[in-house]
């Protein structure tokens, strides 16, 4: 029998995805790996077979056994089982019910316009600092922790504090930092929502602090929405700025014509893979999928960006095209009853940047060679430190 192929997979190029993740999936869809913490798992990289996965309930976060489960990483966040496996079930549910109206559309109205007069004063911040300018730490970074500081109901002035456990929440080579760093995060987020039970506004936090789920979970469902809902849209607004520069046309096309910026909007989710850690799901009984039998207990890796470049979904997947006609919907913010529930929110705050970033900067380009970009490799969810920039 030959040797697994092992994960993480080498990538050469920040922007491309690990030339491996094609390659198996040319073999099929779902195939059997080696992950970085040296368990076995199926690795599954085809378009349909995730969106299967995710509209299947025999998957799930939790494992009957969770100490002894096998694991995509030693990440204490998403590298293992999540949730109790007794209740996950209702308990994501109940989650998704209570943080329906949070994401509503007149919440998400309400906020709009206040996101566009933010990127505005970020874009003037940039202006008047001058060129050379880190866009990262001047508006990928601040845009998204003040927008969820506000949805959430979080101390804005908290942000060096929880930026800082998040970070450390991501950390894949010390699982003891990354625990401990989570916990901290839970704790933090959770004695918020209690102040919100005698101080309620109209905020998400407020609205957990009317759950009856037990406490450990709604500290939990806290915690990680503080942490999920800015560090993906800043790794969005970087690998989104690069895309563009690394494809002129593509940013002339959206100046010129800006009906085009929900389709960038859209290819942007697609195309973007800041990291290659995938999701951790759990079979629950036997299943079988795409003609392969995954036994209870098996850990399955869903690709995501693999999935996004499935070239049976997706005509000459590997390119950035902001004109795409008709494309099949990305799987970027998940599928079915697991779509991410911040997507409206992502968008917003994306469309926001686009519509504005390149008419402010028409000229801009990186103030670094392409090459001499250094992403994260060691971290969860990957990401630059800085994004040199000029015009």
């Amino acid at each position: 029998m030959p040797e697994l192929l092992r994960l993480p997979f080498d990538r050469p190029d920040v922007l491309e995805l690990s030339p491996g993740f094609g390659e198996l999936r040319a073999r099929a869809p779902i195939t059997k790996v080696t992950t970085a913490t040296g368990d076995e798992a199926w690795l599954v990289t085809g378009y349909e077979e995730i969106r299967q996965i995710f509209t299947d309930d025999r998957f799930g976060r939790s494992h009957p056994d969770p100490e002894n489960a096998p694991r995509l990483s030693n990440n204490a966040l998403l590298g293992g089982p999540m949730g109790d496996y007794a209740t996950e079930r209702s308990v994501h549910k109940e989650m998704r019910r209570l943080l329906a109206p949070a994401f509503s559309a007149r919440r998400m109205r309400r906020l709009s316009d206040w996101i566009e007069s933010l990127v505005g004063q970020l874009l003037d911040g940039l202006a008047e600092q001058g060129p050379p300018a880190d866009l990262h730490a001047g508006l990928s970074l601040p845009l998204p922790i003040q927008v969820i500081c506000e949805l959430l109901g979080v101390p804005y002035e908290d942000r060096s504090k929880f930026r800082s456990l998040a970070e450390a929440m991501t950390d894949l080579s010390n699982p003891e930092r990354s625990a401990t760093a989570r916990m901290e995060m839970d704790a933090y987020t959770y004695e918020i929502v209690k102040t919100k039970r005698d101080d309620p506004g109209e905020d998400v936090y407020s609205d957990l602090a009317k759950a009856s789920l037990p406490e450990d979970d709604i500290a939990r469902i806290a915690g990680g929405l503080l942490f999920a809902g800015h560090e993906t849209t800043v790794n969005q607004i970087d690998y989104g700025v690069l895309l563009f520069l690394r494809n002129p046309a593509q940013r002339d096309a959206l100046l010129n014509d800006p009906s085009l910026l929900d389709g960038a909007v859209e290819e942007i989710m697609r195309v973007a893979a800041p990291s290659e850690h995938g999701l951790a799901r759990y079979a629950h009984e036997d299943v079988e999928i795409a003609g392969v039998r995954i036994r209870a207990g098996e850990l399955v890796m869903l690709s995501i960006s693999a999935a996004n470049r499935d070239e049976r979904a997706f005509p000459d997947p590997d390119t950035f095209d902001i004109r795409r006609r008709d494309p099949e919907p990305h799987v970027g913010f998940g599928h079915g009853p697991h779509h991410c529930i911040g997507a409206s929110l992502a968008r917003i705050e994306l469309r926001a940047v686009f519509g504005a970033l390149f008419t402010r900067f028409p000229t801009l380009a990186l103030a670094i060679p392409y090459e001499e970009l250094k992403a994260h490799t060691d971290r969860l969810t990957g990401g630059f430190d800085t994004l040199p920039v000029k015009w």
